[in-house]
């Protein structure tokens, strides 16, 4: 209980902070210092030869990618500390996921009594092989998996995230919402979301472009691991349109993945 209320408090100090403009709201960073957000993020944001960045076939471990690959991207390994802008996809084609629920099934799987950890580690039916070699089984039709929009996307503003990556298309349904979570990873990264500005230059659907702080994965591995859960939730593949950024957003909610 003492971990969980400390997400809480955690929320008066996201309160204070989002009425900071300019430098003062780099403050918000140590907030979270304790605390990483889980999340997916797929190829129409981290891929080789795409915007804004190019990132080679090595970069990025596409050479490597398999189900369950957990190693760090190797240029986000090598560049722990620089900034820089990524894309997030359009409306209907989203890059960036939030996780809101573990679902009972990852925390019967093992290895662990955690079915984040086991997610992460990876367990059987979530990435390890196993006797039937199912090694994803247990990663389709997964509720809750929700498309990041510019909302969603600002509220991480001051955010750290753990992300795997995967090697292609997330795809999800509407009505109700799930996504399909199988297929081959690029590995992992971390990150902290610095801003969030509309992307121009390019499609009316197109998201907002995120500047984020990149992490050391590793250095993180005693961090408590929670889930956005008041990621706001799309009607549909194309609505709302949700591209710009607003000036206020609602204060985002935490809660410990189990």
């Amino acid at each position: 209980m003492r971990k969980r209320s400390s997400v809480y408090i955690l929320l008066i100090f996201i309160i204070l902070g989002s009425c900071l403009t300019g430098s003062e709201n780099e403050n918000l960073s140590p907030v979270f210092d304790d605390y990483i957000v889980l999340m997916v993020i797929d190829e129409s944001s981290i891929d080789n030869g795409i915007e804004p960045n190019d990132f080679s076939e090595t970069d990025v471990n596409d050479q490597i990618a398999a189900v369950g690959q957990r190693d760090q991207l190797k240029y986000f390994k090598e560049n722990v500390g620089k900034t820089i802008d990524l894309y997030t996809g359009q409306v209907g084609d989203e890059g960036w996921f939030a996780l809101k629920n573990i679902p009972n099934r990852w925390v019967n799987a093992g290895p662990t009594g955690n079915g984040a950890q086991n997610y992460l580690t990876p367990g059987p039916g979530l990435g390890a092989p196993n006797i039937d070699n199912d090694r994803d089984v247990l990663l389709d039709e997964i509720p809750k998996v929700t498309p990041l929009r510019a909302t969603a996307l600002k509220m991480l503003v001051g955010v750290k995230v753990l992300a795997v990556v995967y090697d292609s298309d997330i795809s999800v349904n509407y009505s109700p919402l799930e996504g399909n979570l199988q297929g081959a990873n690029l590995g992992l990264v971390a990150f902290e979301v610095l801003d969030v500005k509309k992307r121009v230059g390019g499609s009316d659907a197109d998201l907002p472009v995120v500047t984020i702080k990149i992490l050391n994965v590793e250095a993180l591995s005693q961090f408590g691991v929670v889930l956005y859960s008041n990621a706001p939730e799309p009607q549909s593949s194309s609505e709302p349109e949700d591209v710009n950024p607003p000036d206020t957003v609602e204060i985002p909610v935490f809660v410990l993945a189990n």
